[in-house]
């Protein structure tokens, strides 16, 4: 028998191998999600037969559309099923339910991250349609002209409050304090950081988890051209590295732009009004 519902405490040991399984992630990583973000509500779980089989996390968002309105979003997050029951339909399952869950709280949109291509298509099939895009681009030592210090660390509710007035212009998803404090918590773990700077051009932000084989992961970095070239400058001091892979919504000259998150309007209002070839920024994509 199959059955989805909304994940209770005892179900945490089976969420934890699902997403060791799926992910690879070690305890300290997962630690992080429990003790700064877990409800029991903010999991959802497919069991068959009373054993938890599939599962998604979410995360209380919200899309931003300045000049049109803001529209609360489910960020599926940590999507997984067991490896002996893949093939079965479990995640669509899950999702189709996810749905009408989120329909029942008012939450007209789902947003999600697809970790890779084939998985861009499994939730196109799922109703979801590319959204979110991002710029970036991979620095070495070599790129990156001396500079004076700039970056001191900073705190979720410092990190989100300035996210907030940096991305006030653009489409984007906002996120609150405590998904900020889970972000701040896997920097932690990853060996990066929160940090932020003042400079001659303005504020700037950046977001940074260490990578393998001398890489250093700036999950975003936001501000004015000229504030984010004097944040680049003062990386070999804050986060030595052999490599940076720097993202933001907009980098310039030598970027790339790609495709980075995807969204579903399940409210028939918020999808008519929302562009179906409208993009925005995501960000802070926490897997």
């Amino acid at each position: 028998m199959i059955r989805m519902r909304v994940s209770v405490p005892g179900d945490i040991p089976a969420q934890r191998e699902l997403w060791k399984l799926a992910f690879g992630d070690d305890g300290a990583y997962v630690d992080n999600f429990y003790e700064t973000y877990y409800r029991p509500e903010r999991v959802l779980v497919l069991e068959e037969d009373g054993a938890v089989r599939s599962m998604t996390a979410w995360f209380d968002t919200v899309l931003v559309v300045p000049g049109q309105g803001e529209y609360r979003t489910a960020y599926l997050y940590a999507v997984a099923t067991h490896p002996d029951c893949r093939g079965r339909g479990f995640s669509g399952q899950l999702q189709a339910w996810a749905d009408d869950y989120f329909r029942s709280l008012g939450i007209p949109a789902v947003s999600t991250v697809p970790a890779e291509g084939s998985l861009h298509r499994f939730f196109q099939a799922n109703g979801f349609r590319e959204c979110f895009l991002l710029e970036e681009q991979t620095l070495t030592p070599a790129d990156l002209a001396p500079g004076a210090p700039v970056l001191t660390p900073a705190t979720a509710e410092e990190y989100g409050a300035l996210r907030e007035r940096l991305l006030a212009e653009r489409p984007h998803i906002l996120y609150p304090p405590d998904a900020i404090r889970y972000q701040e918590g896997c920097c932690r773990v990853l060996e990066g950081g929160l940090f932020r700077g003042e400079t001659p051009a303005g504020p700037v932000l950046v977001c940074a988890e260490s990578g393998y084989n001398c890489l250093v992961v700036l999950k975003e970095v936001l501000g004015a051209p000229a504030a984010r070239e004097a944040a680049l400058a003062d990386l070999p001091r804050v986060l030595p590295a052999g490599r940076w892979l720097v993202r933001g919504p907009r980098l310039g000259e030598g970027a790339v732009s790609r495709l980075f998150g995807m969204v579903k309007m399940l409210n028939p209002e918020a999808d008519r009004a929302w562009k179906r070839d409208s993009t925005a920024y995501l960000g802070l994509a926490f897997d």
